[in-house]
């Protein structure tokens, strides 16, 4: 079931910008791009775990270290050691699970037991200025993510509202490109149906930022049976298509312009790792969890590859959109009504579904930034300053471009480059220090990564140093032609 979860988690509103980032990278170049990115993120996974089992055996250590300072005061002051050793292995058999209880033999101290999450992590194995840096980075991927939702749904809606009145009817996908400024019903122009209906989804679900978002279990099967469905039937009508002999697609070998966006693309739709303590601590038997965790990450690969080389090949490079479930709103491609609008508007449901989460987890990672021990905050500050620091941002950033492809592009290869990369490799370093220091150097980590070699973490920090590096170099230089 974690293995489910976490392969409903990593295919998301990434996989939907995928196959025009494949069509304007070229299909060798994306592939070869896809599959080196998904080991990076399958190593990165490993990283955290063992981070995760680490902080388990520290909490755990520091908790036996407490016991012992309590015993040591009731043998004082005259309690027999034989009512506390009682008392204590009563109290241990109460608040254990009974499945452990009834295992033999002591846990193992690195036993993942206890949800330790990222920041959390980041508090215990980094100094002061790596937290802020952690939460400065969780942060405007959250923002990120935030614009991308909110520019995502009003496209939607535009592309199929506009598209299904007057003459331009069934007519999303038969290759008309349509300027910002074309008109939409009347006098109002496509870029004002947009903003519209960015208002309108503001208003309709800026308010959550403001409260706490809980009892989402129904809302998330919903969304993955959804999102299932939708994904299903796209590879399904795109091989028809195909199989027809009507595909129109002729995607090039590589096109290094390309490869920004994509690389920016391709981080954004493997992120997992941020949730990973969520995933994997319930999850009862962790023995094999890394040859699993692979297996789900073979699966996805297989998965993109089969959604974005169906897209590339069925249609024209020019016509594929920034989303892609924009493309089977034509008539041509599916003439069933219920399937073109299910396609053109699933973004809207499942995307709506996940933005109130976004913001509230972003809204509470800037109380804990600016938290100071024992203090609270004022109710103004608490009750409307974060939350409309949090729903403001991304909203101007989605009213002044709707460019989906930049937007997951950037936000994956700057923030997402940094949690995917950078923070897993530091906390397996730190905690592997942490370790030695605590234990000894004999001691080992039975969640250690397969990547256990220093080599690894030293790559993955030079690999994700010199992406930044690439893809500033590479706006720069676009930016600069223009």
């Amino acid at each position: 079931v974690g293995l489910v979860y976490m392969f409903n988690l990593i295919v998301g509103t990434g996989a939907l910008t995928m196959p025009k980032a494949f069509a304007t990278a070229g299909w060798l170049v994306s592939l070869v791009l896809l599959m080196f990115l998904g080991f990076m993120s399958y190593m990165t996974t490993t990283f955290v775990v063992e981070a995760m089992a680490a902080a388990n055996a520290q909490l755990r250590w520091k908790r036996m270290e407490k016991r012992k300072d309590d015993e040591d005061e009731d043998s004082s002051s005259g309690v027999s050691d034989s009512d506390v050793l009682l008392h204590d292995g009563y109290e241990r058999a109460e608040t254990r699970p009974i499945l452990s209880v009834q295992r033999r033999g002591s846990p193992n101290i690195f036993e993942i037991t206890e949800r330790v999450e990222m920041g959390q992590m980041a508090s215990m194995f980094f100094n002061k200025v790596g937290v802020n840096l952690f939460y400065f980075c969780i942060i405007i991927y959250l923002y990120g993510d935030l614009a991308i939702y909110a520019a995502a749904v009003p496209v939607s809606l535009m592309q199929v509202t506009c598209s299904a009145t007057g003459n331009h009817s069934c007519s999303v996908g038969d290759g008309t490109k349509y300027n910002d400024t074309d008109k939409c019903w009347g006098p109002i122009r496509r870029i004002d149906a947009y903003r519209l209906y960015l208002a309108a989804f503001t208003i309709l679900l800026g308010p959550f930022t403001f409260f706490n978002v809980q009892k989402t279990k129904y809302l998330q099967i919903m969304t993955s049976l959804m999102r299932w469905i939708a994904f299903i039937l796209m590879i399904i009508l795109a091989l028809i298509r195909i199989s027809r002999g009507q595909a129109e697609g002729h995607p090039s070998m590589a096109q290094l312009s390309g490869i920004r966006n994509l690389f920016g693309v391709c981080v954004y739709s493997f992120m997992c790792q941020h949730s990973l303590p969520s995933l994997i601590t319930p999850i009862s038997k962790k023995k094999h969890v890394n040859k699993l965790v692979l297996l789900d990450y073979v699966l996805i690969l297989a998965f993109y590859s089969l959604l974005s080389f169906t897209a590339i090949y069925c249609f024209r490079n020019d016509t594929l959109m920034d989303m892609y479930t924009l493309n089977f709103t034509n008539c041509e491609i599916i003439n069933v009504a219920f399937i073109r609008y299910f396609l053109g508007l699933f973004p809207v449901f499942t995307i709506s579904t996940n933005f109130p989460i976004i913001a509230v987890t972003l809204r509470n990672n800037w109380k804990t930034l600016f938290h100071r021990e024992g203090g609270t905050y004022p109710w103004v500050v608490d009750r409307i300053v974060f939350p409309a620091i949090t729903l403001i941002p991304p909203v101007l950033v989605a009213f002044c471009t709707h460019d989906l492809e930049s937007l997951v592009g950037i936000t994956g290869a700057y923030a997402g480059n940094g949690i995917q990369y950078l923070i897993p490799a530091f906390l397996a370093y730190c905690s592997r220090k942490d370790t030695q220091l605590v234990f000894g150097s004999g001691t080992v980590n039975k969640h250690l990564s397969p990547f256990r070699h220093t080599f690894w973490i030293v790559f993955v920090l030079i690999w994700g140093f010199s992406c930044f590096v690439f893809v500033t170099a590479n706006i720069v230089l676009s930016e600069s032609k223009l």
